[in-house]
């Protein structure tokens, strides 16, 4: 398993489990030393994710491929609007070229100016200002009209023990045999599934069979909450795991965890429920 740094954290106080909010100046720098040490050596950042392309770039990103995204909105000048945007990513950066530029929504190439976008971030590979473009998608069904349009070579989704659907639908299988690179993000779904059960807020009682199933397997110790939710993610059609950090504590339990994660067979907690697997929707009364 290959991870990669999320951090979201970094400029924002991001995740339904992140009670210390935005992480400091100084636990970046602690974070991004750490990483290099342990073989990280790729970075997910969003110009949405508040200031943290700012906070990377002001404690260097040297060895670290870095992967953006654009913002949701687009301008009506689409090649402005995405040079513009990418210049502005390298210059809080402090890079000449990211790895990856990922379009923040699927939908941005399905709308009238859909052919003018791909184009445009085709040319910004051309140009060797990017060497990876992609989308970051909310459910694989998107992909069935994005790779009509453009010729990605990155996917971000989201994958878990409880949201299986970029496997269960075979677009894990069709990504790898056409080589596009697959990053997957919300191993934990965003803290959820490693929440003590009576934390779970109450917003989640419809699917309590589900968490009581989940948390009846931790209680047979097969294997920590941690452990378990790498395992499932571990997958070898899968090039990488974008976990997002809060602290050096956490990062140094994921690489713990990554490290000595066991053999063990995992609970059945697949769920199509979008209102329970996708965080967007969790504002629900």
């Amino acid at each position: 398993m290959k991870l990669a740094l999320g951090t979201a954290q970094f400029g924002l106080p991001y995740g339904i489990a992140n009670n210390a909010g935005k992480v400091s100046q100084s636990e970046v720098a602690k974070i991004l030393t750490r990483a290099r040490e342990s073989g990280i050596d790729l970075l997910d950042t969003a110009i949405a994710y508040g200031d943290s392309e700012t906070s990377l770039g002001a404690v260097g990103v040297d060895g670290f491929k870095v992967v953006t995204k654009l913002p949701a909105e687009i301008d009506s000048d689409i090649d402005m609007w995405v040079a513009q945007h990418l210049n502005a990513s390298l210059r809080r950066l402090g890079v000449d070229a990211v790895y990856g530029l990922l379009l923040h929504r699927s939908e941005q190439l399905l709308g009238p100016h859909g052919w003018t976008l791909a184009n445009a971030l085709l040319k910004l590979k051309a140009e060797g200002l990017v060497s990876k473009i992609g989308v970051s998608i909310y459910a694989p069904e998107e992909l069935d009209a994005v790779t009509r349009i453009c010729a990605i070579d990155m996917v971000q989704a989201p994958f878990n023990l409880f949201d299986q659907r970029l496997m269960t639908s075979g677009w894990l299988t069709r990504l790898h045999d056409a080589g596009i690179e697959v990053h997957v993000r919300s191993a934990f779904l965003q803290g959820l599934l490693l929440m003590p059960r009576h934390h779970v807020p109450e917003k989640f009682l419809p699917w309590s069979a589900l968490f009581d199933r989940w948390h009846l397997w931790l209680a047979d110790g097969h294997s920590t909450a941690v452990q378990a939710c790498l395992a499932f993610v571990s997958h070898p059609m899968i090039d990488r795991v974008v976990v997002g950090i809060d602290s050096l504590v956490q990062l140094n339990e994921i690489l713990h965890a990554s490290a000595t994660t066991p053999a063990v067979e995992l609970p059945d907690l697949a769920c199509n429920d979008t209102n329970l697997i996708n965080p967007s929707k969790w504002h629900f009364q």
